[in-house]
């Protein structure tokens, strides 16, 4: 798992600054049209280093989690029933949002396995280590457990799980983009990951609906029913 990690994100931070995050994705790992994934650059260097509050260094932390657990559950759900959902969004997009997010951690030197003990310094080591499906969140932890229970039980169920968490992630970057406040580069980041909840979220309703779930994430009822949600046009 290490040795994952470690390719993870040591080619991905980099490749970030040079080529983007493939957020413009549909289920086929696909931008609008069927074109390449589209690419959003963070360079850092352009971005005033504002203090961070600890209610920012909290959502840092959270989301980096919250990532990571979006990841990891499409993996092992594409083993249970593959999909090119699962397999597309986590490789393609996932892995690359965990990056994104561990730049700035990494960026503002903070630690987000000790949590809430911001005075420890960064440390790659600690989050390479980390295994899959193991989280120093326990709201995360909780929610990856039920989800992955949930997901198992068949298809229909993991595609389901894909829309419930996209849902999470959306409501958890509304609250953490307004707490980012003048916080240009957490703004910035937070917006790039809630545009490829927004894809990810269409993706998996059509996975859905390609089932014969004619309603597709509103199945779920209308805590999970955004039609509102943006759609990348194709044509």
């Amino acid at each position: 798992m290490k040795l994952i990690y470690k390719t993870a994100f040591a080619l991905t931070a980099t490749l970030l600054f040079l080529t983007g995050c493939e957020d413009g994705l549909d289920e086929m790992g696909q931008g609008p049209g069927g074109n390449q994934p589209m690419s959003i650059n963070i360079d850092l260097s352009s971005y005033a280093q504002d203090a961070l509050t600890d209610e920012q260094k909290y959502s840092l932390a959270y989301m980096w989690h919250e990532e990571k657990l979006a990841y990891e559950i499409y993996l092992e759900l594409n083993t249970l029933y593959p999909t090119k959902q699962f397999e597309n969004i986590a490789n393609r997009s996932e892995i690359k949002h965990i990056a994104l997010v561990q730049n700035l951690v990494a960026w503002y030197d903070l630690n987000i396995t000790n949590i809430p003990d911001y005075t420890i310094n960064y440390s790659q080591e600690e989050l390479e280590s980390m295994p899959r499906g193991v989280f120093a969140i326990d709201a995360i932890q909780t929610l990856y457990d039920e989800l992955y229970a949930k997901g198992k039980a068949s298809q229909q169920s993991a595609l389901e799980v894909g829309c419930i968490v996209e849902v999470v992630d959306v409501n958890d970057l509304n609250e953490y983009i307004e707490g980012a406040a003048d916080n240009a580069a957490l703004v910035d980041t937070f917006n790039i990951l809630r545009d490829g909840s927004y894809n990810h979220y269409w993706a998996f309703d059509k996975g859905l609906k390609n089932l014969g779930v004619s309603e597709g994430c509103c199945s779920l009822g209308s805590a999970y029913c955004h039609t509102e949600y943006p759609q990348k046009s194709k044509g």
